[in-house]
């Protein structure tokens, strides 16, 4: 009697994102071994990400350099300017990057933080004396009439109708703020300091980033956090709350989310709310399932971070620049361990961001500013690629013979797609590729409904793949070159001969 196939059905594959921290062979097949230039689809699918087209024609300013920061001035008059940095020179626009540095200033680094205050945008950064943008052109900030008391500083918040300003080498600890609706004014006034060196839990840090949020102000140091209320009168704020052992790595990772705020600690991605509900040394991490991986790019990291939320795309990007890999954090679903969703864009030279009011998500790069739209990266393709965890079929000491793997693909219009299957994680796939189905789409108005087919449901491309050898696991990938085309994962059915014990 012929021995009956038993099948794994993976059911929206990669649903919980990349799991590089548990057994392969103990995971849920609903996690994914590698999800690279990929997302989580509003259906719970594995779909690959959009690409970015280039906005800028003219990039001479910016010469073979990268875009370091993007940021949308708003002006109240609702003519919004980006303003974008590169090249030791600050620029404005998009199409063409026009150089805005102010004449005889010296800039020697790209790190800027910028911020919208009273209808002008703010600039900081370390050793550089800061800058204000009108609307018209950049200029020192000192040059405003009534300015006074001005530091160099690294690090910049608009909050409580005012400017607080800290990261200064000289005043690791310290924060100063300006006077009310006055960005430039650092003397008189209500403008004011503070020094928190004694309110540290462990006794030292030094101020990295800052964040307003339920009316508190959040001074985040390198290894501690620490919670002042009623900094809408900072000269008499008080302490409301301190954290032990929890820092944040960088200012340029932190992130509100609207109801939190997100950042990177040197132990993972972690949220406000739930790291001061967990007091000191918090064991849940947002990135918990990549917490290996996150730690080992902190440590690799030379260059800069970059970060955007978007509540239109519904992640969090986290760019480690350095070394040219984005993780991706679906924000509206957490797994079980309560962490996000996660997937992984390499190679991307994405270098900055920037939400816009409408929406639109701004990307810098080498080639200048982008937006986060269709499928090809300024003109070209990209890969898309799933790796299943390995799958044992419920006993990792038999040996399995998959014969069938059938793949359901959503979209991909005659696109190649490559599956791919290994055993026992020797990284020796067997591959066999087949092409998706092409849909023309029929217009209403322009092709007959008698002559043209009706495309206006969604594409979906099923397959039955003969496959070949042993072994005690197996490991099913998918990869495909995205083109023009959206692709999604709906399923893949693994079909196999269950054999003797290994």
């Amino acid at each position: 009697m012929a021995q009956s196939l038993t099948s794994v059905n993976l059911v929206a594959p990669a649903f919980q994102g990349i799991n590089t921290e548990d057994s392969p062979l103990a995971q849920d097949p609903s996690f994914a071994e590698i999800a690279d230039n990929a997302i989580i689809d509003q259906r719970g699918r594995i779909a690959c990400r959009k690409g970015h087209s280039v906005l800028t024609t003219n990039k001479t300013a910016l010469g073979s350099a990268t875009i370091r920061v993007v940021h949308e001035f708003q002006k109240n008059t609702g003519s919004n300017v980006i303003l974008s940095t590169g090249n030791n020179k600050i620029f404005t626009g998009t199409t063409t990057l026009t150089d805005a540095t102010p004449g005889g200033y010296s800039i020697t680094a790209n790190n800027w933080k910028i911020v919208n205050f009273n209808n002008n945008a703010y600039l900081f950064q370390a050793g550089h004396a800061p800058l204000i943008y009108d609307g018209s052109s950049v200029a020192l900030l000192s040059s405003v009439a009534g300015s006074g008391g001005i530091v160099q500083g690294n690090e910049v918040l608009a909050a409580f109708g005012r400017l607080f300003v800290t990261g200064l080498s000289s005043a690791p600890s310290t924060i100063y703020w300006s006077d009310l609706l006055q960005g430039h004014a650092y003397t008189g006034g209500s403008s004011g300091n503070i020094d928190i060196s004694t309110a540290w839990p462990d006794g030292y840090d030094q101020i990295v980033a800052l964040a307003a949020h339920n009316n508190f102000l959040i001074i985040f140091g390198q290894h501690s956090i620490v919670v002042y209320s009623g900094a809408s009168s900072p000269a008499s704020m008080t302490l409301a709350d301190t954290v032990a052992g929890i820092g944040c790595v960088d200012r340029d990772t932190v992130q509100y989310t609207g109801t939190d705020v997100i950042f990177l600690s040197h132990t993972g991605l972690k949220s406000f709310g739930r790291t001061i509900q967990e007091k000191s040394m918090p064991i849940s991490s947002l990135s918990g399932n990549i917490t290996k991986d996150i730690i080992d790019n902190l440590q690799s990291e030379q260059s800069f971070f970059r970060s955007v939320y978007s509540p239109e795309e519904n992640f969090y990007l986290l760019s480690f620049v350095g070394q040219n890999v984005t993780y991706c954090f679906d924000i509206r679903t957490k797994t079980a361990n309560g962490s996000y969703r996660v997937t992984r864009w390499p190679e991307t030279g994405f270098s900055a961001y920037a939400k816009k009011e409408d929406g639109d998500l701004l990307i810098g790069t080498s080639n200048g500013i982008s937006q986060y739209s269709g499928f090809q990266d300024n003109g070209q393709a990209y890969r898309f690629k799933y790796a299943s965890p390995g799958l044992s079929f419920g006993d990792s000491s038999r040996i399995k013979m998959v014969k069938k793997l059938k793949p359901t693909v959503v979209g991909a219009s005659d696109t190649t797609v490559f599956l791919k299957w290994s055993y026992d994680f020797s990284g020796a796939y067997a591959i066999e590729s087949f092409q998706a189905a092409n849909q023309t789409p029929a217009l209403f108005g322009v092709s007959e409904y008698n002559e043209s087919e009706f495309t206006g449901g969604t594409l979906v491309t099923r397959k039955s793949i003969n496959a070949t050898g042993s072994g005690t696991s197996v490991v099913i990938g998918v990869e495909a070159e995205i083109n023009s085309s959206q692709l999604s994962l709906q399923e893949i059915n693994v079909m196999a001969l269950i054999g003797k014990l290994a």
